[in-house]
């Protein structure tokens, strides 16, 4: 195998072909990642920029669990947890009328979690809320959420949004957000 010696021309034809092979794998690897990021994503869903402050404090993604991301997959929007330190912020980007956008409260009992003190409250902003207290294992959450429409409308009801939305009462994007705070 003379072609496989060690001389001169055999060195520098194998540096010059290892200088142009590594970038091309390396801008194929992160192509075939891209490409796998947005073949998972909604081609119809629009790309939803977070917000970087909640009521002031500075908000923090944080990673969304196995049982978030699989759900993900097939919810007609973007899902992304956020935190300010002290409380969850759970945000949801709904492009289209669905039943997977159901209440807190249905989370919360499948996980095991009681709930008490269903209630809407009107916050000092007038904008209206559902929220109710989560307990399980000694510990509580104070939880409340409403879904907005991409002209403002607010919804304290998912059954009442989705109504509306599949009779064109309402239009999209719709955002729902869901806040944890720990008692």
């Amino acid at each position: 195998m003379s072609f496989l010696a060690n001389r001169f021309l055999n060195r520098v034809l194998h540096k010059t072909l290892w200088t142009l092979v590594l970038p091309l794998c390396a801008l194929w690897g992160m192509a075939q990642a891209l490409t796998g990021h947005v073949a998972m994503r909604d081609p119809d869903t629009p790309h939803v920029e977070l917000p970087t402050e909640w009521q002031g404090a500075p908000l923090r993604p944080l990673a969304l669990s196995e049982v978030e991301l699989r759900f993900a997959r097939h919810f007609p929007g973007t899902l992304a947890r956020l935190t300010d330190g002290r409380q969850v912020l759970v945000l949801r980007t709904v492009t289209q009328p669905t039943r997977m956008l159901h209440p807190a409260t249905d989370c919360y009992r499948g996980l095991g979690y009681r709930i008490r003190n269903e209630q809407l409250e009107e916050h000092a902003d007038t904008t209206r809320w559902r929220c109710f207290i989560a307990e399980r294992t000694g510990r509580a959450v104070r939880v409340c959420e409403r879904i907005e429409d991409a002209q403002g409308q607010g919804f304290t009801d998912t059954s009442a949004w989705y109504w509306a939305s599949v009779a064109g009462q309402s239009t999209g994007p719709w955002k729902a957000i869901t806040v944890a705070t720990p008692l």
